[in-house]
């Protein structure tokens, strides 16, 4: 390698990407690799998959890890490794969840009742989509705010997931994540890290999806590609000002990227606890 590629090589940007053996989490971790970010891609049980993913994106840009987010030591290892590895964090994206499949494989036409969920079952759900956004966040935001610069983007739901019937716990766990990430954009205000939501906008066709789900409806699933435009956006300095907010990728244009940009429901103007 070439003294001018090494050192393009050390500033390019790094991004950690949870859950990204499949669906919306691989699309985003080959998303960003492709467009010369450097990413460690994490999965919690599936190394072949993650592994896949750094061989078509290029190893060298890639580092698979497995990790399970919902664990504290876990979680610290992660950002250790992009560190050692690539010599900085810029981007963390929370994608790693666990889906209403863990409660039935009917859910989407037969909901359960919330007090027929197992306790179990309820935690693992809460330990993941909650706990591990948390953990993994807390693990990278410092070097962010001492580099001056940084980015987290948490993946949710629409709101109207989030309040289906028989759809607890997914829907009280996305709830959760989006008003973390209020309250984190504005513990990070002026630190030059922002955080924000991003969602499809709509069913998608990923591995949450059971396989019950009728084989004539899943044309009308979202490709899980559609997530990549508005983070690659996010993660670029065109979006500096845009912290706090939920960003819907269905409504994505090119021409208008704040066209999917919605306020989350606080005052951007006074970051201050009230």
């Amino acid at each position: 390698m070439s003294k001018s590629a090494a050192t393009a090589a050390r500033e390019a940007r790094v991004a950690i990407v949870t859950g990204a053996g499949r669906g919306l989490g691989r699309a985003m971790a080959l998303g960003l690799a492709r467009a010369g970010i450097r990413v460690v891609a994490t999965a919690a049980r599936e190394r072949a998959e993650i592994a896949a993913v750094a061989g078509e994106a290029g190893e060298d840009g890639v580092l698979p890890l497995l990790a399970d987010v919902g664990c504290e030591a876990d979680a610290e290892r992660v950002v250790a490794a992009a560190l050692e590895r690539f010599g900085r964090l810029d981007v963390l994206v929370n994608n790693a969840g666990r889906g209403m499949k863990y409660v039935s494989e009917t859910f989407m036409t037969e909901p359960t009742r919330f007090w027929e969920v197992a306790p179990e079952t309820w935690r693992m759900v809460i330990d993941t989509n909650v706990n591990g956004p948390f953990l993994m966040a807390r693990a990278a935001a410092p070097h962010m705010a001492q580099a001056g610069w940084g980015r987290i983007i948490n993946v949710s739901v629409a709101h109207r997931t989030m309040r289906l019937p028989g759809f607890s716990p997914y829907g009280p766990s996305k709830a959760a994540l989006e008003s973390e990430t209020i309250i984190w954009a504005q513990d990070l205000a002026s630190t030059g890290v922002t955080v924000n939501t991003l969602l499809p906008g709509g069913p998608t066709l990923t591995g949450m999806v059971p396989d019950a789900f009728p084989p004539e409806r899943r044309g009308e699933l979202l490709d899980a590609a559609i997530m990549v435009p508005p983070l690659l956006w996010l993660v670029s300095e065109a979006a500096d000002s845009v912290t706090g907010r939920r960003v819907t990728a269905i409504r994505w244009d090119d021409a208008d990227p704040f066209a999917a940009v919605e306020d989350a429901g606080w005052d951007h103007q006074s970051p201050a606890r009230r």
